[in-house]
């Protein structure tokens, strides 16, 4: 297993020692860093998705809104 060292402010330090004293807070330190992991990649795979959309959209052609209309009502029969 590895070790890290990181500086922290003496408050948020203070609170985290606080809030969760009694417990293994090395393993929750590490719960923590795995969450922030999993938010990033969700983070990313959203916005490649957006870019996607947004590619998209630049290379197609406006719909009226009829035309919308038209569609969707013809998918709900």
């Amino acid at each position: 297993m590895a070790t890290m060292n990181f500086s922290v402010p003496d408050d948020i330090k203070d609170a985290f020692n606080k809030t969760f004293a009694g417990k293994n807070k090395s393993a929750i330190v590490a719960e923590l860093m795995k969450r922030a992991v999993d938010e990033e990649k969700q983070r990313k795979r959203q916005a490649r998705a957006i870019d996607r959309l947004v590619e998209r959209r630049e290379s197609k052609r406006p719909v009226s809104m009829d035309a919308f209309r038209a569609a969707r009502d013809s998918l709900r029969k």
